[in-house]
């Protein structure tokens, strides 16, 4: 995944956009970077990697090394950026977010054309945002240039560029899968992923960019360079997952969705019966726990906690590159609190159930610390294909997910033409995809949010969301 954040200013805004930058860190674990633009130097731009380390300590030295009126940063998990490029369209930097399925292709025809070259990495990868900026260089202007890109690119781009006079550009993706938030005070027009950073900073809201508009931004003001297009398939994993609890997206506010989505969930337990012996009620750290005091709320079982994540040494616990790392980590960090378990019955929610690798984990270190039966419950349907659409869960792919395992197992390939049966707790191979994944994981019972209260609980149009990795629909 990964986040952005810029400002164009009439004063130096570097420590903003370093805030401003940081602000960004749960979407990213893999590299950060800052570019600025100052009219005595021009443009600068320093990257770090920060997969051991958050992205303020590696930039803690950055007021001394660079200063601008404008500039722009990003965290990501992909390739380092920005990339300061010097093209036929001027000099500028360049951070894009998303994911470009086709990027061979696009590679070998620009260089079947150009006579030009990438900068390889290891093993000759080529970074996808010189990529973008190759395929925006070919046209005349930037307008033109980033139209063209997005429409090449297969998959999703959203680009924040500086150019070398001080401005910014400001393109969210063709689909609007993305959230690209504009904001202005005095002086200053700023561009986020994140609102709740724009809020921070004392930025008013303007407006939410549509799908494929583009803004130029100055510190006097915004124009708008190409109109919003009419599809918007906004990532319905926003609000279930990735997006931070005090972000609002769309005019909908994340931590209010998990609230409303959990509530439902439980709703749809009351009329079944199924929370009558439950003790406690608690969520996954961290994501599932709005979701998991919406359902307490709803259903008058008291939420507890009943085991801590220990967070000041390992934040996060996808850091490490190997999986078997990330397992041990993640046992490392479970506490539990022994007076909360010890003869209870357990319901937890989680916000989704991809792999299942730790959630068995977490279920087998709740028994073994004296729970009398832990149920599970999901935020989300069960998620049937991986992402092609964001670089969040591009390691997944569709035969790695537990419910595409499990139906492999009851019925093999033939199961995969009956994935909305599956989905659905209500059918026969609905209730049969329950109990097996319950016998593999040791859930006392397992139950899934149904898709309609998903997009009930987010309160968008179903035409405007993007739901691929539950229905396969684009």
């Amino acid at each position: 995944m990964g986040g952005f954040f810029g400002i164009a200013s009439n004063r130096d805004c570097l420590t903003e956009v370093f805030f401003g930058t940081d602000y960004h860190s749960h979407l990213g674990t893999h590299s950060g970077g800052l570019a600025a633009y100052a009219a005595d130097v021009g443009l600068q731009r320093k990257i770090h990697h920060i997969g051991n380390s958050p992205f303020r300590t590696k930039f803690e030295h950055i007021f001394d090394e660079m200063h601008g009126t404008s500039a722009i940063g990003c965290i990501n998990d992909t390739c380092p950026q920005p990339l300061l490029i010097r093209s036929n369209l001027g000099a500028y930097a360049i951070c894009v977010t998303g994911v470009v399925n086709n990027k061979k292709a696009l590679i070998d025809q620009y260089l079947s054309f150009s006579g030009g070259h990438f900068d390889a990495m290891t093993g000759g990868e080529v970074n996808v945002t010189e990529l973008v900026a190759a395929l925006i260089n070919q046209k005349s202007n930037f307008t033109e240039g980033i139209r063209f890109a997005q429409k090449s690119v297969e998959g999703t781009a959203s680009i924040l560029i500086l150019r070398d006079d001080g401005a910014l550009i400001a393109a969210r993706d063709r689909y609007g899968r993305l959230p690209m938030e504009i904001g202005k005070k005095e002086g200053a027009y700023a561009v986020s992923f994140e609102s709740f950073a724009l809020e921070k900073l004392g930025f008013e809201p303007v407006c939410d960019l549509g799908p494929g508009e583009i803004a130029e931004l100055t510190p006097d003001g915004m124009r708008r360079l190409a109109p919003p297009g009419d599809t918007k398939r906004v990532c319905s994993f926003l609000w279930s997952y990735y997006g931070y609890p005090t972000s609002t997206y769309e005019g909908k506010n994340v931590e209010v969705m998990r609230y409303r989505n959990g509530r439902l969930l439980a709703a749809c337990d009351r009329a079944e019966g199924k929370y009558d012996e439950i003790d406690y009620v608690g969520g996954v750290p961290d994501s599932g726990t709005p979701h998991a005091i919406g359902y307490s709320n709803e259903s008058g079982r008291p939420f507890a906690r009943a085991f801590i994540k220990y967070t000041p040494t390992w934040s996060r616990s996808f850091m490490p590159t190997k999986q078997t790392e990330r397992d041990e980590i993640a046992k490392m960090k479970q506490i539990p609190v022994k007076e909360l378990i010890v003869g209870k019955n357990l319901l937890f929610v989680d916000d989704s159930i991809v792999r299942g690798t730790q959630l068995r984990e977490t279920v087998e270190f709740l028994y073994a610390s004296g729970a009398k039966s832990v149920h599970m419950r999901s935020a989300c349907p069960p998620i049937m294909y991986g992402c092609k659409f964001l670089n969040f869960s591009r390691a997944t792919g569709d035969h790695e997910l537990i419910a595409r395992r499990v139906i492999m197992d009851l019925e093999g390939e033939e199961g995969f033409n009956h994935l909305d049966e599956y989905a659905d707790g209500t059918t026969e191979r609905g209730r049969r995809l329950r109990s097996a994944i319950c016998e593999r994981f040791h859930f006392a019972s397992l139950e899934f949010q149904s898709l309609e209260n998903v997009i009930d609980a987010i309160g968008l149009e179903p035409c405007e969301l993007c739901t691929y990795c539950w229905n396969g629909k684009e």
